[in-house]
């Protein structure tokens, strides 16, 4: 982005969004149940009122105005925070906006963001790279957990430092950038992604078996699980899987499911109907 381009009498630096930059890696450090993301919020936001506004009515006005409630993907909070200053820029300049319009903003933004974040960055990002460094790492390798933390920090930090100079440069003008059927087809696009990754996920990493002989015919042993690996490999494992994801959807405790996988698990084993 060119700074120089703009003309203003108060007009923020990329050391100032550099600044936000930085104290937006700790936006959950004071994660609260009553405001959630409320100080943290605040907290990336005081490099940009202190630029400004002069000590007094108008910067406690900015400073209160940031902690009122707010929640969102905290990946996410990036392109927020840059429209967020880009409109603080134009009011200390004396624009259109009031706050009324800045707060207003937040809370338009806030949601269909935090839609895109969970199923994209949560639902299928996360998964994925934990997938891949348990893989490596199941083989006795270091590299694993290393991979996993160099990749999804490198997409945390890429992500957040983009969309904030993104946010910034754009102002307002974001809210038409997400209007239309963009929201909803990167929504559907990181979903089907998700889902295709976790089902070979599965079918790689679950395993069932199940030894119960059906049958003993010169020697040849056909047991319960040929018969199943016969209609369909995996089949079980994808049995599970459905099961476990209908269990969460209706509010079964993910502890308690585990516990209870556990449990069959060992019972399996020990009574010879799990190998």
């Amino acid at each position: 982005m060119n700074f120089k381009k703009k003309n203003k009498e108060k007009q923020l630096s990329k050391k100032d969004l550099i600044d936000m930059y930085i104290r937006s890696w700790f936006l959950l450090g004071s994660f609260n149940f009553e405001r959630v993301q409320n100080l943290g919020f605040c907290f990336v936001m005081i490099p940009v009122i202190k630029k400004l506004y002069a000590p007094g009515k108008e910067r406690n006005a900015a400073l209160k105005r940031h902690l009122e409630w707010f929640n969102t993907h905290p990946w996410l909070t990036a392109p927020i925070l840059g429209v967020t200053a880009a409109l603080e820029e134009e009011k200390s300049n004396g624009g259109e906006v009031n706050g009324t319009a800045i707060a207003a903003m937040k809370i338009g933004l806030m949601g269909p963001l935090a839609g895109v974040g969970d199923p994209l960055f949560w639902g299928t990002v996360r998964p994925v790279l934990a997938a891949l460094g348990a893989g490596i790492a199941m083989s006795g390798s270091i590299l694993g957990p290393i991979i996993f933390f160099i990749a999804i920090n490198s997409i945390r930090l890429t992500t957040k430092w983009y969309l904030l100079d993104y946010g910034y440069s754009k102002g307002n003008k974001i809210i038409r950038d997400m209007a239309g059927d963009r929201i909803r087809k990167l929504t559907q696009g990181a979903a089907i992604i998700g889902l295709f990754m976790m089902g070979a996920l599965v079918c790689k990493w679950t395993t069932i078996d199940i030894p119960i002989v059906v049958t003993k015919i010169k020697g040849k042993t056909t047991t319960v699980q040929n018969i199943l690996d016969s209609v369909m490999p995996g089949l079980l494992a994808l049995i599970l899987t459905l099961l476990v994801s209908w269990l969460l959807k209706k509010g079964v405790n993910p502890l308690l499911i585990i516990v209870v996988i556990f449990i069959i698990g060992i019972l399996g084993k020990y009574l010879g109907f799990l190998k």
